[in-house]
């Protein structure tokens, strides 16, 4: 693995992309190397559940909403932008969720579900819900960039 022997601010950086919190990604490079994916990926996962409130703080707010497919109805695009900002204002972070393992034509269906069904959390819960799903975002982009580069 390429990543095992990248000097540590590259691997860093790399991380930084998969997610923003800088503890999380200096202590993931710290533990070079890894022996495989999966181990790395356990050891991402470990990182992601010792994330302090602010440095979670820090990797929600590096986020952004995510980007329905350009030839998404126009009224799904409203209610999407719609449900977005309103999330945004309860929780003041965008909204976080992976989608892995879905369907390209069912996205926006669940994504506008999923905001939909958050908006109702109280924000204790939903901090719990965005940081596993924040979890998961990191582990996914982490093994794409790594099988990709």
């Amino acid at each position: 693995m390429r990543f095992n022997a990248a000097p540590p601010g590259a691997a860093e950086a790399l991380l930084l992309e998969c997610c923003a919190s800088g503890r999380w990604a200096e202590r993931v490079s710290a533990h070079r190397p890894y022996p495989t994916l999966d181990a790395l990926l356990a050891a991402a996962d470990e990182a992601s559940y010792d994330l302090s409130r602010a440095e979670l703080d820090e990797a929600l707010a590096a986020e952004s909403a995510a980007v329905p497919h350009p030839d998404a109805p126009p009224a799904a695009l409203m209610a999407l932008g719609a449900a977005h900002a309103a999330y945004e204002s309860r929780f003041g972070h965008a909204f976080v969720i992976s989608l892995d393992g879905v369907r390209q034509d069912e996205r926006l269906d669940r994504l506008l579900a999923g905001i939909r069904s958050r908006l109702g959390n109280e924000p204790e819960e939903e901090r719990v819900v965005a940081a596993d799903e924040l979890r998961r975002l990191a582990r996914s982009r982490l093994a794409f960039g790594l099988t990709t580069a």
